[in-house]
């Protein structure tokens, strides 16, 4: 960095914005979270400006800023694209919290700030090409290489949920229908509310995807069924990537890198697809969980 002292991260979600301000050790020297303006574009640049401010002085030092969020800004046009908190879509956010803040910045999908967390000093620390996969209310991934982003020429390298299912078996097609105007996507298939439909679908019972796997350890042969047909689905997905990436180390944030189950089960049903005479990539749980997201969007400037 230049002038800059510590690195400050910013976490924009639907719900909540999270910041937190990194000393060149990754030490925490202050944090905070504030409600997400929802529908309010204006508001949402003011709320950002805000708790950047609040945080720059709490530090004591002046910071870079680095901004995770969903979506991705378009190489061509520098506005916002596919983020589901709709309101900032083809809005000029970067411009309008550059010009608000009297400083560049820097923003990046959410799933590649978990990457590049991941890489610079969690459960990827140390090696060369990470792939950080989010398996929550939507799926996702991002890529580090070196520490660093692979953003794309179009800012949609690791948009993995927007694939269809590889290998999808005859009651898999055309599957699901999705936000995104597609049928079938990993998404509709691996997310928390996907797990959650498919056992609706095969059970008539409406459980969370906290529920289907509290039913599967006390032995309901029901969600054990549920949870099968999604390791095999989930190793199908991970597999395809492996193939073309081939990465070091794939680490799994999100609601469901919660439960040891879908860790320790997935190199079984990875192994399979994958086009080698082995499957020994370790797979690992984000070591910073929660927090990779605001880490990761404070380590966009670790790249110089």
């Amino acid at each position: 960095m230049s002038a800059e002292t510590f690195r400050l991260g910013i976490d924009l979600g639907g719900t909540k914005i999270a910041g937190i301000v990194l000393d060149r050790a990754g030490r925490a020297l202050a944090e905070g979270r504030i409600p997400a303006p929802r529908g309010a574009y204006g508001a949402t640049v003011e709320a950002v400006t805000g708790l950047v401010r609040r945080l720059e002085a709490e530090a004591e030092g002046a910071c870079s800023v680095g901004i995770g969020m969903p979506g991705a800004v378009s190489a061509r046009t520098g506005l916002i694209k596919n983020a589901n908190s709709t309101w900032l879509n083809g809005r000029p956010f970067v411009a309008d919290l550059c010009a608000a803040l009297g400083r560049p910045v820097r923003v990046e999908n959410d799933a590649n700030c978990l990457a590049v967390s991941e890489a610079v000093d969690g459960a990827g620390a140390g090696a060369e090409t990470v792939w950080a996969i989010i398996l929550g209310t939507g799926v996702g991934s991002g890529i580090a290489i070196r520490g660093r982003v692979l953003s794309g020429r179009d800012r949609i390298a690791g948009e993995w949920g927007h694939n269809p299912l590889p290998a999808p078996r005859g009651d898999e097609r055309p599957g699901p229908a999705c936000y995104c105007g597609r049928s079938g996507c990993i998404e509709t298939f691996l997310s928390g509310p996907g797990l959650s439909a498919d056992h609706a679908r095969r059970t008539g019972d409406p459980l969370s995807g906290e529920a289907i796997v509290a039913a599967l350890r006390a032995g309901d042969a029901g969600a054990r069924a549920t949870f099968s047909v999604y390791l095999d689905r989930l190793g199908r997905a991970v597999a395809h990537v492996v193939n073309i990436l081939d990465p070091d180390v794939i680490v799994i944030g999100g609601g469901l890198s919660r439960v040891p189950e879908l860790l320790a089960g997935l190199p079984a049903a990875t192994a399979p697809h994958v086009f080698s005479d082995a499957f020994d990539t370790p797979v690992r749980p984000s070591l910073h969980g929660d927090a990779s997201g605001v880490r990761g969007a404070a380590w966009l400037w670790n790249e110089g």
